[in-house]
């Protein structure tokens, strides 16, 4: 549309309202810091003015200027009704507008009073609203420092309708009502809390009960973390021996000549006197006494 009317024409303080469907809107919070650069770049990339402040941002469809006479539009109403734009992309959402209000305030929401009297309540659910909601952009009219052209602030945002808020994924409120199911407050995701630790009591030390090993019961105020023990691989028992004591030998006695001559004496005695491995002295022979005395067992006659 063609502009008739600078932004040096209009007076600061006056209000112009413009209603129409939202199309896209951040209300709620500031567009600052990274998103801030992010969104300037983009609108260079796309030929457009950066913001460079701090800023929220609304964008209406099939917008209507509400002019308070019809017959006489303020200067205001018409520099308003100028800046709306057909969208190449999307012919069909007829005129939009669109307003970057810089600051650090946030507009006024106000939503139907669930009493049904026709007055408005403010929306403090801290969320942003919907698309397709049926809502009025109030604007004002202000002189920039520095500047003689005026600029434009959004003010409040007036929803012609129960709200309906943006959702990434969820279900929509507005569809749980039509079910009949209307819920308190508006529900507000929940965060996952870490699953605790399972706790088990391990056996460690054994009773000796009736010669049998049994575990020792531990105390329950100091579990044992299971998922925290590394495992233990199970090695055959091993039964270790004490090596038997080993005795020094006693040292040999020392004997005279005469003792050993003695010794060896003694010895051949025992040694003659044995007789046979079989049996021991007769007193006769198998002649019955015509002959020698024999000993028992094989004996060789020379």
């Amino acid at each position: 549309m063609s502009h008739s009317i600078s932004a040096s024409k209009i007076t600061e303080g006056k209000n112009v309202f413009i209603r129409g469907k939202l199309g896209f809107a951040i209300l709620a919070r500031l567009i600052e810091g990274a998103e801030l650069v992010t969104s300037d770049q983009r609108k260079t990339k796309n030929g457009m003015s950066p913001i460079g402040k701090p800023h929220t941002t609304a964008t209406i469809t099939h917008a209507e200027v509400q002019f308070a006479d019809p017959n006489s539009p303020t200067l205001e109403e018409q520099f308003v009704s100028e800046r709306r734009y057909d969208s190449p992309k999307n012919p069909d959402t007829g005129p939009n507008y669109s307003i970057d209000s810089k600051g650090s305030t946030l507009p006024v929401i106000a939503i139907p009073s669930p009493k049904g009297d026709g007055t408005y309540d403010q929306d403090e659910s801290g969320l942003e609203l919907a698309q397709g909601l049926d809502v009025t952009l109030v604007l004002r009219t202000y002189k920039p420092k520095d500047f003689n052209n005026r600029g434009l602030a959004l003010e409040q945002v007036i929803v012609h309708e129960p709200p309906r808020y943006y959702k990434a994924g969820g279900v929509d409120q507005a569809e749980l009502a039509a079910r009949g199911i209307v819920l308190n407050g508006t529900p507000r995701p929940v965060q996952a809390t870490p699953a605790a630790p399972v706790h088990a009591a391990v056996p460690v030390a054994t009773e000796i009960e009736g010669g049998l090993s049994f575990p020792a019961p531990q105390p329950t105020s100091a579990p044992v973390d299971v998922a925290a023990q590394a495992p233990v691989q199970t090695a055959p028992a091993t039964v270790a021996v004490a090596p038997a004591p080993v005795t020094a030998p006693a040292p040999a006695e020392e004997l005279t000549l005469e003792q050993k001559l003695a010794r060896l004496e003694a010895e051949n005695a025992s040694l003659r006197d044995a007789g046979s491995a079989v049996g021991s002295p007769v007193a006769t022979g198998p002649w019955n006494g015509s002959g020698p005395a024999q000993e028992a067992g094989i004996t060789y006659q020379g």
